[in-house]
């Protein structure tokens, strides 16, 4: 009785996305502003010292933020998104704002540990989301524009070495802002956000011990999780210390290393999410590996791309670098918008953000090693090109693994539920 039912679910589908990008734009911002203003910050708290400690800084937050990302998952999953999704930016917002106010070393250890909590609330519940109401046809392009939020923000966090520069603002000044922001979205996202309605119970039956087991005891999960992963070194460690990197081996300012650094491949990324979604769905009509096989095209890109920005200053020009950044950005596009997408087709709709937790344990986890480690080899004196090739090199193995997996059936059968509810709507 209801014609336009159709239309009205698809035009809330993609209002969710809308509400969501502005979030994931100021995740990701809080991210790389201290990426940006590293040589500020450790300036202004003498405690750091070392390499090695900033490395600490940047791993604390996210083996937090991995060991949580599965119990935000599950909760997500078995109460409400909308829920954990509003928490979880109030949270945000808050340590954000308290980061500006730190002076020691261990404070702030503490208030990027407290971040990681806040943020393992997030990602899971927000693809999952997205993925509840885009359903088979429009999902990959829904993913990817909820990332390009996530590339925007990683963009303007690379501005923020200028605010760290400029003598009347500072970094503290930077945190102060987006802490307030956040606070003054968490109220009307909480109102205008809605979850998905659910036919049966499934999410309130499945304890964590029975989703574990279900997740944990699927071939392709398993595979999925690996090659999440691997690309994923590359890509903590081009967010987190490449603004440094350009800094020291170019001789350039705060300022421009930052902007450099992460304008140009973010910029890429966005097209790459774009452009990834749009030809993992048209490929899906044809082909149910079309995801698989577009993220393993990305995958495949980032490999010249590590090569060429660990050789780039050795030539002495910062074009190089970029140009090699942009080619990581455009293969990192096509990775990130198909992985909760091909979750989807392994895992079924009450695990997905549980699924998704598990990914980002593992992965965020072993990112954290990575940030470690690689402030370990730079403190050493290990050339780029030999810590580049060693990501090139992991990124070659996840094409394979990306490739070994087969989708199951979850995906067609909550794509055949949706389009019959939405005919039902419409007699």
């Amino acid at each position: 009785m209801n014609a336009s039912a159709p239309n009205a679910s698809l035009r809330q589908a993609w209002i969710v996305v809308a509400l969501l990008v502005p979030v994931a734009l100021l995740n990701y911002l809080d991210r790389q502003m201290l990426a940006a203003m590293k040589f500020s910050v450790m300036r202004d708290i003498p405690g750091i010292g070392l390499e090695e400690n900033w490395g600490n800084v940047l791993a604390l937050f996210k083996w937090v933020y991995a060991f949580l990302s599965p119990v935000g998952g599950y909760l997500a999953d078995r109460f409400s998104r909308r829920h954990v999704i509003a928490g979880s930016l109030f949270v945000w917002s808050l340590v954000t704002w308290s980061t500006g106010h730190v002076h020691t070393y261990e404070e702030l250890l503490a208030t990027r540990a407290l971040m990681g909590i806040s943020e393992a609330l997030y990602i899971p519940a927000a693809l999952a989301l997205i993925a509840d109401f885009h359903t088979g046809g429009t999902r990959s392009l829904a993913i990817g524009y909820h990332q390009m939020g996530i590339y925007v923000g990683v963009i303007l966090g690379g501005f923020t070495g200028y605010l760290a520069d400029a003598p009347t603002l500072g970094w503290r000044w930077a945190f102060d802002a987006c802490g307030i922001a956040g606070i003054l979205y968490a109220l009307p996202l909480f109102l205008l956000l809605r979850n998905p309605e659910r036919s049966g119970s499934g999410a309130a039956r499945t304890s964590p011990g029975a989703a574990l087991r279900e997740l944990l005891g699927s071939r392709p999960f398993l595979l999925l999780v690996l090659y999440f992963t691997l690309p994923a070194l590359a890509g903590w460690v081009v967010r987190d210390w490449m603004p440094a990197i350009l800094k020291t081996e170019f001789g350039i300012g705060q300022g421009k290393a930052g902007v450099s650094a992460t304008l140009f491949w973010q910029a890429a990324a966005v097209v790459g999410a774009v452009v990834g979604g749009w030809l993992a769905d048209r490929w899906m009509r044809t082909n149910p590996r079309g995801r698989i096989f577009v993220s393993a095209i990305g995958t495949a890109l980032i490999v010249p791309a590590m090569f060429g920005v660990g050789y780039a200053p050795q030539t002495g020009q910062l074009w190089v670098a970029v140009t090699f950044l942009i080619l990581f950005g455009l293969g990192w596009g096509f990775f990130d918008s198909n992985n909760m997408p091909i979750l989807c087709q392994i895992a079924r709709p009450d695990l997905r953000a549980t699924g998704y937790g598990i990914m980002n344990l593992v992965s965020i986890s072993a990112g954290g090693f990575a940030d470690k480690g690689f402030g370990i080899m730079r403190d050493r004196n290990i050339p780029l090109f030999g810590i580049f090739s060693v990501f090139a090199c992991t990124a070659v193995v996840s094409v394979l693994l990306v490739l070994l997996i087969r989708p199951g059936e979850s995906e067609t059968a909550e794509a055949e539920v949706h389009a019959e509810s939405r005919r039902r709507g419409g007699l």
